[in-house]
């Protein structure tokens, strides 16, 4: 597969992805935990398709000590045991987040206040901007047909 535009080599790309690059870094600096991170961005690029980041956050997982029973888990994760209540309401959010289209009244009080009962307010704020940038980029890659396989962990520094 080729990409459709080389989206990050363009100048008007690059300096998208330079904003979006720093959204991501006041999020990863956060005291939202890495694992909670890991798993959110990993679900949210399995929902929309982005064969790029799911192979890019599956392997960073990985890298950072993230098991690969958990890993292949993800998906189904509202049947596994293997996930605490923290990451659970994270992966509710996130899957809530990232289908608000699918859903009349989109993020529910009952997974925000799970959320809240699991989360402080800067991890909150943490998350909710988690959500977002990776629902960004996977829409970037999606539209331009990133491909995926190739990425090695710490790649992008």
């Amino acid at each position: 597969m080729e990409s459709r535009l080389d989206y990050f080599g363009h100048p008007l790309g690059a300096k998208a992805i330079k904003h979006l690059n720093s959204a991501n870094k006041a999020v990863a600096d956060s005291t939202l935990p890495t694992v909670v991170q890991e798993l959110v961005k990993l679900r949210a690029s399995q929902i929309n398709g982005c064969g790029f980041c799911t192979d890019m956050h599956s392997k960073d997982a990985a890298h950072a000590g993230e098991t690969p029973q958990r890993l292949n888990l993800v998906a189904a994760w509202r049947e596994a045991t293997v996930f605490t209540d923290a990451e659970r309401a994270a992966l509710e959010l996130a899957e809530q987040g990232t289908r608000i289209a699918d859903a009349a009244g989109g993020v529910t009080d009952e997974a925000w206040a799970d959320a809240a009962k699991h989360f402080d307010e800067e991890q909150l704020t943490a998350l909710v901007s988690l959500i977002a940038v990776i629902n960004t980029y996977n829409r970037i890659n999606v539209i331009t047909r990133q491909p995926a396989g190739d990425y090695q962990p710490g790649q992008f520094g």
